[in-house]
């Protein structure tokens, strides 16, 4: 009301008639400003950590990544300030990759959803993900025991092929023993690679494929699921 009416009439007479103190005024004024302010200086780091992300980050990751600065910024605020920024998460789009025409050759599927073995080196199990570090795309091969639950082979690349997964799978017979009759699987659609594991045969590893169902294979087609490393 005051801040209003001062536009109209000298302050000194208006902070007199509500009873109110100019020095107080003034320091609500500066206040206020400073506010102002730093939310603006707010709304600038949510705008640049949402473009150092690719517009990838929500307002949960926002608020991590301002708390990691030592800005104390809840999710709910995160939020707002996006809104008021007019800015969105956009949602990571499936990694494209490019096909070569030719139908790879499937390993038979001789697990069957067998996935609890009785012991180590029975079944080994391997995964691929991808991962943005930095501005770029690293790709992860994992193989893991299905028994024990630890991964025993791993591998980074920029480039996601068959290459790339036959190093995981060395390192894994590397790391262990393997005994006769090991079976290795993987997913059907993994990159290029995991289903070359039939032509690691001189290894003694038996290469098994098939299409994952999310539903009844998740527990053991996800190779990151409750491992733990070793080497």
């Amino acid at each position: 009301m005051i801040a209003e009416l001062r536009e109209s009439f000298p302050t000194a007479i208006v902070c007199r008639v509500f009873d109110v103190k100019r020095s107080s005024f003034y320091e609500w004024i500066q206040r206020r400003t400073k506010l102002r302010l730093s939310r603006e200086e707010l709304k600038s780091k949510v705008v640049e950590l949402h473009s150092e992300s690719r517009e990838a980050m929500g307002s949960r990751m926002i608020s991590k990544g301002l708390k990691s600065q030592n800005i104390a910024v809840g999710r709910e605020l995160a939020r707002t300030l996006m809104k008021e920024a007019n800015i969105v998460s956009k949602q990571r789009q499936p990694h494209p990759f490019r096909s070569k025409g030719v139908e790879a050759f499937v390993a038979p599927n001789l697990l069957k959803r067998n996935f609890k073995p009785t012991a180590v080196d029975q079944v080994w199990c391997g995964d691929v993900t991808s991962l943005m570090v930095g501005k770029r795309w690293v790709h992860l091969a994992i193989v893991i025991d299905l028994f024990a639950r630890r991964v025993i082979g791993w591998a980074f690349s920029l480039v996601n092929d068959a290459n790339l997964v036959s190093k995981a799978l060395r390192m894994a017979t590397e790391v262990r023993t393997c005994p006769a009759g090991l079976m290795f699987h993987s997913d059907q659609g993994c990159q290029g690679g995991f289903n070359r594991s039939s032509q690691h045969l001189d290894r003694g590893v038996y290469g098994t494929t098939r299409r994952m169902d999310a539903k009844n294979d998740g527990p053991g087609s996800d190779a990151f699921s409750r491992c733990t490393l070793t080497s």
